[in-house]
Order: C-alpha cells, then sequence, then structure tokens
C-alpha cells in the first residue's frame, strides 16, 4: 500500500455522504464536551498562537495541489509544530501534521533525512503563504524567520481526491517551487483569495525585503533537484518478540 494516487482497494468511504460518515452529534454528547472543556487544561491546543495559509504538493505528484491551513505551536525559536487542516471553518478537518525547523537544526539532520524536508521562502517572497487577518506590517518579522526555514509535511487524510476517511499511507507534501509543476494553479489561487479579500499579487508586492536562505540545501526540494518524488510503502514485518521488561 503507498501513498500514492493508486487506490488500494474499494472505498465505500468515498460514496456521497457528509465527510466524514456518522450521525450528528446528540445534545447529550455536546454538553459532555461542553463540561469535560470546562474541567480540563487543554494545555498543548492553548499552544497554538498563529494560523497561517498557503498550499502544498503531493510528493509524488506535484500536480496534485492543496489549500492548507497551518495553526502553529512555537515550541523554541529554531522548532514549531502545526496541525494542519483543509480549512478554517468549524467543519474543518485534520488532514496532517507539519514541523518546521531552523536551518541551523536542519543542516544536522542526515541526508537520506533532509530529502523529506522542504523550503519556504518561495511561497512567502510570491505571497501564497499568508497569516490571515493579521497585517503583514505585524506578521512581517514571523514571515522572515519563516522564509529561512525547512518543514516536513506528512498528510494523513487526502479529502482532496474525495475520501471520506483517513484512508490508506500517509503522503509527503511538498512546498509550491518556481518550477513548472510547482507552480500553483489560478484557479485554487483564486477561490483563496476571494476568500480572504486579499491580492496575493499586491502581497508578493510588499514582502520584497524578505530574504530566503543564503545558500538553499540541494537535498531539500528533492523532486525540483533529482527529479525524483517521494511515496510510502506499507509493508508486512516481522513483529519483534521480546518484552523490553523481564
Amino acid at each position: 500500500m503507498a501513498s500514492s494516487d493508486e487506490l488500494p482497494g474499494p472505498y465505500p468511504a468515498r460514496d456521497g455522504g457528509e465527510i466524514p460518515p456518522g450521525d450528528p452529534t446528540t445534545m447529550k454528547t455536546m454538553m459532555i464536551d461542553k463540561g469535560a472543556a470546562m474541567l480540563q487544561s487543554l494545555k498543548p491546543i492553548k499552544q497554538m498562537s498563529l494560523h497561517m495559509c498557503s498550499f502544498a504538493c503531493y510528493g509524488h505528484d506535484p500536480s496534485r495541489q492543496i489549500e492548507v491551513h497551518f495553526y502553529v505551536h512555537r515550541v523554541n525559536e529554531d522548532f514549531l509544530q502545526c496541525a494542519v487542516y483543509d480549512c478554517d471553518s468549524a467543519k474543518t478537518h485534520l488532514i496532517g501534521i507539519e514541523y518546521i525547523l531552523s536551518e541551523r537544526l536542519f543542516e544536522s539532520l542526515s541526508s537520506e533525512e533532509q530529502k523529506l524536508w522542504h523550503s519556504h521562502d518561495y511561497e512567502i517572497q510570491t505571497g501564497l503563504l499568508v497569516t490571515p487577518r493579521v497585517p503583514e506590517l505585524v506578521a512581517k518579522q514571523e514571515l522572515q524567520n519563516i522564509a529561512k526555514s525547512y518543514g516536513k509535511f506528512w498528510c494523513t487524510w487526502q479529502t482532496d481526491r474525495g475520501d471520506k476517511l483517513p484512508l490508506g499511507a500517509p503522503a509527503l507534501m511538498m512546498s509550491p517551487q518556481d518550477v513548472n509543476m510547482g507552480k500553483i494553479k489560478p484557479g485554487l489561487l483564486k477561490k483563496r483569495d476571494d476568500e480572504y479579500g486579499i491580492s496575493t499579487e499586491s502581497v508578493k508586492m510588499s514582502r520584497g525585503e524578505i530574504l530566503g536562505l543564503e545558500r538553499k540545501n540541494p537535498m531539500a526540494d528533492y523532486w525540483v533537484h533529482h527529479g525524483k518524488g517521494l511515496a510510502v510503502d506499507i509493508v508486512e514485518t516481522d513483529m519483534k518478540k521480546c518484552a523490553p521488561f523481564p
């Protein structure tokens, strides 16, 4: 089973209906949820302090492109972790996770690991990545930092191909790039801009002072430099049968 466009088997979950399928939430369940929210701290969720909207391409097929919404938790100055959704409405779907590293941490990784990561400078300098409802002047310093970072994004729910449930293997995602297959489709871009009442072209013009990486590592954006995509295969393997304790 691979994270490719070939479906590994029949999936009735794609046959019409809601995403995901299921009975409507009852009033009893809603009351239980509200009660739990009042009693629990939900500390990990409350650490998310920034919403970014951009686009991503599938690592094995850059022509498959999606709009993505990152909700960012800053762990420290060199490491961010993001929950990724397919929109910013109350009925959004959690479709993956992205980790973001500073250039310093990225350079400490092995070359095999670096293949899984992508750069961010192009999508920021061209206005593809925005911080909805936050003025550019306020967001500028954060955008400058991210423009010099690398990300690793795993998509666990391919809603764009009609999956009603999270199915199959996770797919490695890549950022838009200034090459033919890495350029975002105009229709997808217009839909996002109309939703937020912005102009990507105007945003791009306002970011002339944002600098990217001085020397971009050639192992990042692997498909651009090497012409090879990356996909996940799930294979059977022998289990370890020794307990880690006496």
